[in-house]
């Protein structure tokens, strides 16, 4: 017997974090001395059944890490599902080896494997395919779905139901600019700024992102389409002229990138956060997966990114793609010698966002000229403007619409939910932010602290599957702000598996041992309990800084309603 275990088979549609090869991949986990002599016997295994069902020009690969590995084998695009058996197979007779057991012979099983490959088979997708990448065109393919082209350029297809390769009009056939976007923190609200630089040069933008999809800036649908799914909707709607895809890390781990070929990659940053997924158990393999989306650059494309960003600027030596960067300052970060050489840049000077490419230098557009700034104080926001100012250049768009689309995007619930939202009512400033980690944290702390107040007050709580020792940390960055009032809220939804009480107990310990007495702290038994509890605390001339996760909606809808009342601090809430 062992104690390996294996999950998430699945398929990989597009270049991961070990290859840019479809195919299929899992994670095993176990005691460090089983897993390389399981990644050992399987190597073997897999590569006698690629061999033994007709794949011999596939490949197989492992990625270890302490206390597991992720095994990945490339398959035809036509049968991944088949993939995830061959892969599964290969994992479970290496146990059965290692127990001293017996497994059926390669015979046996790959008469199997190739009769689920017959049956999987679809040579009309892999013509249509080869058929698309001889015109130039991006394919794109799912369980329902085929499209060749992109956005206003593209044409869909059942997956059973394919034309022939030569009854399609491929001079209707074309690509779209595409753009995607990663990092840690300003995803979001770096795709809405690209989205509303979009629309002021006339164009039909699409993007997809955490909140939602949106075509010609109405919403198509809600929810979480960070991922693939989301970046498919977008490149085959036929209204959409220029398209932005906001890519989460869970995605490009469990999937691989939506699309091989775009424009421009960008990576705002990368922080500490989400680690423990997919055997992403440290920050340098955290960088290297927001860094995958460099292998999407096509021909004359380009990857922009943080040069304030220290993993960033160190990994990007090993990168063997155009760079672009971005930062605040050009000679202490070392931009400056990247311009010199022709490089392209952007950067801020004397309180104006500079852009450089080919060596030709132009000011975009002054930082108090862009709301979502706060005329500087918002420092994070300077940071995005400037990603997105490289990102949107390479999209093709003007001078003129990039600055009116940073000068007209105001970061409005309406615009840009949950990031850095303001609310004015009473002589009270009131910010909701879905800010949640250590990064995040101390942007908006940061910004908070520039900000003029009376005093100020924090609305905090974590997710139960933060580790306890991330939760403090969290706490002492709030602390170092020296808040006038905290609440500590509880979040019901947001547990994952912990006993109530367990996380606000952790937030309250470590406030308590930082100094934070009875008339600095209390609780708040939910969100829009704890946003009610401040607005009770509130007298004009206060800060609340409010970090709401569950009840966003609730919570707009509840401060929009005193802005428009004309509601003062001391007059009794709404029920």
């Amino acid at each position: 017997m062992t104690d390996i275990e294996m999950r998430d088979s699945r398929r990989i549609t597009g270049p991961s974090l070990l290859w840019d090869h479809p195919g299929a991949g899992l994670e095993v986990y176990g005691p460090d001395a089983e897993i390389d002599t399981l990644v050992t016997r399987w190597t073997q295994h897999s590569r006698n059944l690629l061999d033994a069902v007709g794949w011999q020009s596939e490949k197989a690969g492992a990625r270890r890490f302490s206390g597991g590995a992720s095994l990945i084998i490339s398959a035809p695009i036509d049968v991944l599902y088949t993939a995830t058996e061959v892969n599964e197979y290969a994992v479970e007779a290496s146990v059965v080896e290692m127990g001293g057991g017996l497994t059926a012979t390669l015979k046996e099983t790959a008469a199997g494997l190739r009769d689920m490959i017959d049956a999987e088979r679809n040579p009309p997708l892999l013509a249509l395919r080869q058929a698309a990448i001889e015109h130039g065109a991006t394919f794109l393919s799912d369980d329902e779905t085929v499209s060749i082209g992109l956005g206003q350029g593209s044409l869909t297809f059942p997956v059973d139901d394919l034309p022939d390769c030569q009854s399609v009009d491929w001079a209707g056939v074309s690509d779209v600019p595409v753009a995607i976007v990663t990092g840690t923190n300003g995803k979001s609200t770096t795709v809405r700024l690209l989205a509303s630089m979009v629309r002021a040069e006339g164009l039909v933008e699409g993007f997809s992102s955490t909140d939602g999809i949106v075509v010609d800036g109405e919403y198509a649908d809600r929810g979480d389409y960070s991922g693939p799914e989301g970046a498919r909707t977008i490149l085959r709607d036929r209204r959409v002229g220029v398209a932005i895809l906001e890519t989460a890390r869970g995605g490009i781990l469990r999937r691989g990138l939506p699309i091989n070929s775009v424009d421009a990659s960008l990576v705002t940053n990368v922080a500490e956060d989400h680690l423990g997924e997919y055997g992403v158990n440290d920050l340098t393999t955290l960088i290297d997966t927001k860094l995958v989306v460099s292998r999407a650059i096509g021909r004359g494309g380009l990857l922009v990114l943080n040069r304030d960003d220290p993993g960033l600027k160190e990994r990007s030596r090993s990168l063997n793609v155009p760079i672009a960067w971005f930062g605040l300052d050009p000679e202490a970060g070392g931009i400056g010698t990247h311009i010199e050489s022709g490089g392209a840049a952007a950067w801020l000077e004397d309180g104006s966002l500079v852009r450089s490419v080919g060596g030709i230098r132009e000011e975009i557009t002054r930082v108090n000229e862009i709301p979502i700034t706060l005329e500087g104080a918002a420092l994070h926001n300077v940071y995005n403007s400037l990603a997105a100012i490289l990102v949107a250049g390479q999209l093709g768009l003007s001078t003129v619409s990039i600055a009116a689309g940073l000068r007209r995007f105001a970061g409005s619930p309406e615009e840009n939910p949950g990031r850095g939202n303001i609310f004015k009512f009473g002589g009270v400033t009131a910010i909701v932010d879905f800010a949640h980690n250590a990064h995040g944290f101390r942007s908006l702390f940061d910004m908070a602290q520039s900000l003029p107040a009376k005093r100020r007050l924090i609305l905090f709580g974590q997710a139960g599957d933060r580790t306890d020792s991330s939760i403090i940390e969290q706490a002492a960055i709030l602390w170092e702000t020296q808040p006038d009032h905290v609440i500590i809220k509880e979040m019901d939804v947001y547990l994952r598996g912990r006993e109530r009480g367990e996380i606000t107990g952790l937030i309250e310990s470590e406030l308590r041992r930082l100094g934070a007495d009875d008339t600095r702290l209390s609780r708040a038994d939910g969100e829009i309990d704890a946003v009610r509890q401040a607005l009770c605390w509130s007298k004009p001339g206060d800060l609340l800084l409010l970090l709401v996760y569950a009840d966003r909606n609730a919570t707009f809808e509840l401060l929009d309603h005193l802005r428009t009342s004309g509601w003062q601090p001391g007059d009794a809430l709404p029920a």
